[in-house]
């Protein structure tokens, strides 16, 4: 059922001072009442505290409770909140007790399917929640907030009243073409189309950086055993997430965690060093290790210590453009003189700034102009569907030539 009262926690479970249930739908207001017994539903949006008990008349927990009536709530539903201690206990007998009353536990996203369907925001804006809550870097909630406060949305819907009025145009041409001024102009025409498709392209061009911004760059460092590839993956995540010894080899299969990088997203991966395998474990990795350099934005190409300074033929990462190409001196701290790249230091932090930098600049150059954060394509399900309205304009610029 669509309207049916739902209940599900709205925090994280675990140890917390406060925890928050939200219930929503048609009856949650019966529902609340038979666990709160002094609920009252005016004054609306007022916090009130009260006594939760179970259905044996149990006091569950002592918190605050408020009514936000449909369809003025989030969900445009009846909605009551919950706001209790947490912990483990309370908040799961305080559950049990409100679905003991007869609401049903939530599906995943259910509460923002039901604002959805009643209007209280379309798709785009949902998804921009989702981003939102997901979000791990400063680029991505700007971006998301951007989302969820409609800029997309109002941005598709300026090009969606173009292509209602080249068709109302069109329209007319084929139903009236001998009345009032008689024919429009083919140049008419063939402008408008024109004007459309080019703020089409221009939204289309936002969509490869909208959507690393929110997936998160793919950064993955490469180069041969031992050239200090795991050192600078921990100094750049600021953290000790990959083993690190003198041995070379250590590294045998890819490492991926998420890094801020000067607040924009990147998936940064610790792979196996490339050369001569050593054994069938060491093919596996590298041949892994392959598969992320054919993938990534960025690669990271460490070059250790003077004898690792050039790699090798076999060690030499597949051909890629340069763009995607950032060469790193790793071991600047051992002083082996200048040579080619970028020179970084994990033990002293030596150039760790400067590489941070040229990262965010090589991955997020355009990001500016996004960062603030102009409305853009986030999603391939976007980009997808706006290349098809591209392609049916392209094709139907032959048919407005005038004759």
């Amino acid at each position: 059922m669509l309207t049916d009262p739902i209940v599900a926690l709205a925090t994280p479970p675990g140890r917390s001072a406060l925890a928050v249930i939200r219930l929503s739908g048609r009856g949650a207001c019966e529902v609340a009442a038979r666990v709160i017994p002094s609920f009252r539903t005016e004054p609306v949006r007022e916090a009130r505290l009260a006594g939760f008990r179970d259905d044996e008349g149990r006091l569950i927990d002592r918190g605050l409770y408020l009514v936000f009536r449909g369809p003025g709530s989030e969900t445009g539903e009846d909605v009551v909140e919950f706001h209790c201690h947490g912990g483990l206990i309370v908040p799961a007998r305080l559950l049990a007790a409100i679905e003991a009353a007869g609401a049903r536990p939530a599906r995943p996203g259910e509460f923002t399917r039901r604002a959805v369907l009643n209007g209280k925001l379309d798709l785009l804006q949902a998804e921009g929640l989702g981003d939102l809550i997901d979000a791990e870097a400063p680029a991505q909630a700007r971006a998301a907030i951007s989302q969820f406060e409609g800029g997309l949305s109002r941005r598709i819907a300026t090009l969606r009243a173009g292509m209602v009025d080249l068709l109302a145009l069109l329209a007319y041409e084929v139903d009236f073409p001998d009345e009032d001024d008689g024919p429009v102009p083919r140049e008419r025409l063939q402008a408008k189309r024109a004007e459309v498709a080019q703020d089409v392209a221009r939204l289309l061009d936002s969509a490869p950086l909208a959507e690393r911004v929110r997936a998160g760059a793919l950064v993955v460092l490469a180069g041969a055993p031992n050239a200090g590839k795991s050192s600078l993956f921990n100094a750049l995540l600021g953290r000790d997430r990959a083993l690190v010894t003198e041995l070379p080899g250590t590294t045998r299969d890819a490492i991926e965690a998420h890094a801020d990088i000067l607040g924009w997203p990147v998936r940064l991966v610790d792979t196996a060093g490339l050369g001569e395998a050593q054994d069938r474990i060491d093919a596996l990795g590298q041949a892994m290790s392959r598969r992320y350099l054919e993938a990534a934005d960025l690669v990271l190409v460490c070059q250790g210590g003077a004898a690792a300074r050039r790699l090798g033929g076999s060690a030499r990462p597949p051909d890629l453009p340069a763009s995607r190409v950032l060469l790193v001196r790793t071991k600047a701290d051992l002083g082996d003189g200048p040579g080619e790249g970028l020179p970084v230091s994990a033990v002293t932090g030596e150039g760790l700034g400067q590489l941070r930098q040229a990262v965010a600049e090589r991955l997020f150059q355009d990001g500016a102009a996004l960062a603030d954060l102009e409305p853009a394509l986030t999603r391939e399900r976007h980009r997808v569907a706006l290349a098809g309205a591209s392609r049916g304009l392209s094709e139907a610029a032959p048919h407005l030539v005038p004759g």
